[in-house]
C-alpha cells in the first residue's frame, strides 16, 4: 500500500524504463541527446571531437572549439514504442479476506510512453587568446510514462514522471597546441512525479485507491575534462561528470482510501494511509566519457567512444512518510555499465559534412530486480546525420538514431511477509520496445 507508492517515488528515477523512450539514448535513464552532431555518429569519439562546442557535455575542455561567440541549439524529438504483454499478475489480498486475485483479465497498456523532446543550449565566449568561458542548459536524466490505473500491474506502477534541468557554467583553457583542459559547475533542478494503485482489488479487503507523490529538489554537480592532439589528426579526450545527490522532498497525496484504511484498521497495521510529507535521498550517477579521433584521411575521420556510468550509485530506494506509515523499500540491484561507440565524420563538400555511427549500451537492471518501472533492455544504437554550412559563422545539422532494445520480462514475485512486494501483489509481463529520435540543431558564430 504505501509501499507502493513509496516504491513509486524512487523507482520513478529509474523509469527511464517506463518511458523507455524518453531516455531511448541511454540505458537507465540516462539522457545523450545533447548534441545533434554527436547523436548523427552514435557519440563516436565525442569527448575528442573538434566540430562544435556542444560536444562539451561530455568533456568540457571541447569548449575550446570556440574561435569567437558561439551559440548552439539542439532539440532531439523521441519517438518510443513500447508493446507489453502481459502473462499473469495477482493482487496482495490477504488469506483472511480470501487471498490473492487474479487481475490478468484487466490486461496490459500499450501507450505508456510519450514522444519527448530533449533540448540543450550552449554558449561560448573568448575570453583570451587560451581560454574560452561558456553557459550549458541540458536534461540529463528524465523520462515520462503513463500505463493507466486500469491496467494489471497498476499496484507496481501507474504514472512517472521525472526530469531534471541542469545549469552549467564552464571554463576551457588551451594549455599549449597540443593540449587543452575544463571544468563546470552545474546547478541541478529535479522533478518527480510517481503514481500506482494501493490497497487490493478486493472489496471485503477495503478495496483500492491512488496514491500519488510529487516531489522536487535542487543540488550540484562538477564536470572535468582534458582534452590531447599528441599528433596531427589524432585526439584523445577523457571527461567525468559527477554523481548528483540529491535529498527530494515532497508530498504523497491519496484517492478513494476511505475502505483501504478500513481494512488497515481492522488488520491492526497501526497506521493509515494519509495525505503527508514524503523525503528520499537518491544519488544520481557519474558519467565518465573516453574518446578518441583519427583522421584517416583528410576528409574521413574515425571515433571511437567508451562510455561508463555509475549505476550502482543507485542501490534502492527508502522513502520516509512523515506520518505512521512505514518507510518503503525497492531494490534496484543496478550496476555500474558501459556504452561503446563508433562513428564515422566525412566531410563530402566545403559545405557538406555526413555522419554515421553504431553503439551498444548496457543496461543497468538485473533480470531479478526488473520492474514495471524499470523495463529496460540492452540497447543498439544506428544513426546517420549531416551537417550543412550555410557560410563560415553558421550551419545546421540532422541526425536520425534508431535505438533498439532487447526483449526483457517482468517477473515480480517479492510478496512473502515484508519482501518489497508484498502489497503490490505478483507481476509477470514481457517487454518489446524501441525508440526512433529525430535531432536537429543550429551552430552560429559572432
Amino acid at each position: 500500500m504505501t509501499t507502493s507508492s513509496k516504491f513509486l517515488f524512487r523507482a520513478s528515477l529509474v523509469a527511464a524504463s517506463v518511458a523507455a523512450a524518453s531516455s531511448a539514448y541511454s540505458a537507465g535513464f540516462a539522457l545523450n541527446d545533447h548534441s545533434a552532431t554527436a547523436s548523427g555518429k552514435a557519440l563516436g569519439g565525442v569527448a575528442a571531437s573538434n566540430e562544435d562546442i556542444s560536444a562539451s557535455f561530455w568533456n568540457p575542455a571541447l569548449l575550446t572549439n570556440a574561435k569567437s561567440t558561439t551559440v548552439y541549439v539542439s532539440g532531439a524529438y523521441v519517438i518510443p514504442t513500447m508493446d507489453v504483454t502481459l502473462n499473469s499478475a495477482d493482487d496482495a489480498t490477504p488469506a483472511l479476506a480470501g487471498g490473492a486475485k487474479d487481475l490478468s483479465a484487466d490486461g496490459a497498456t500499450n501507450d505508456s510512453v510519450d514522444n519527448t523532446l530533449v533540448p540543450s543550449f550552449y554558449f561560448a565566449k573568448p575570453i583570451s587568446d587560451k581560454t574560452v568561458a561558456g553557459i550549458a542548459l541540458n536534461v540529463p536524466f528524465g523520462l515520462s510514462g503513463d500505463y493507466g490505473q486500469d491496467w494489471a500491474g497498476r499496484f507496481h506502477a501507474t504514472e512517472t514522471a521525472i526530469q531534471d534541468i541542469a545549469l552549467s557554467f564552464s571554463l576551457a583553457h588551451r594549455v599549449n597546441d597540443w593540449a587543452s583542459v575544463g571544468a563546470s559547475v552545474q546547478i541541478h533542478k529535479a522533478e518527480v512525479v510517481l503514481e500506482s494503485a494501493v490497497g487490493t482489488s478486493t472489496a471485503a479487503a477495503g478495496g483500492e485507491g491512488i496514491g500519488r507523490i510529487e516531489a522536487d529538489d535542487t543540488s550540484y554537480g562538477y564536470s572535468l575534462g582534458v582534452a590531447l592532439e599528441p599528433r596531427k589528426g589524432t585526439r584523445i579526450g577523457l571527461g567525468y561528470r559527477s554523481e548528483v545527490s540529491f535529498d527530494f522532498k515532497g508530498d504523497v497525496k491519496y484517492q478513494n482510501v476511505a475502505g483501504v484504511n478500513q481494512g488497515l484498521t481492522t488488520a491492526g497495521a497501526g497506521y493509515q494511509l494519509i495525505n503527508t510529507n514524503v523525503s528520499d535521498s537518491i544519488d544520481f550517477p557519474s558519467v565518465l566519457t573516453l574518446g578518441v579521433e583519427q583522421d584517416l584521411t583528410p576528409k574521413l575521420t574515425l571515433g571511437l567512444s567508451a562510455i561508463r556510468t555509475g549505476w550502482g550509485a543507485m542501490d534502492g530506494i527508502n522513502i520516509d512518510f512523515d506520518s505512521n506509515q512505514p518507510n518503503s523499500v525497492l531494490t534496484f540491484g543496478f550496476e555500474d555499465q558501459w556504452m561503446y561507440s563508433a562513428g564515422l565524420t566525412y566531410a563530402h563538400s566545403d559545405k557538406l559534412t555526413l555522419r554515421t555511427g553504431v553503439a551498444m549500451d548496457n543496461s543497468p537492471v538485473t533480470d531479478e530486480y526488473r520492474s514495471a518501472r524499470t523495463p529496460d533492455g540492452d540497447r543498439k544504437w544506428i544513426s546517420v546525420g549531416a551537417t550543412y554550412d550555410f557560410n563560415d559563422m553558421t550551419s545546421a545539422t540532422f541526425a536520425f538514431t534508431h535505438v533498439m532494445i532487447d526483449d526483457v520480462s517482468v517477473d515480480r514475485n517479492f510478496t512473502a511477509s515484508g519482501q518489497e512486494d508484498a502489497s503490490r501483489g505478483t507481476l509477470d509481463a514481457d517487454y518489446k520496445s524501441s525508440a526512433n529520435v529525430i535531432s536537429v540543431a543550429m551552430n552560429m558564430a559572432f
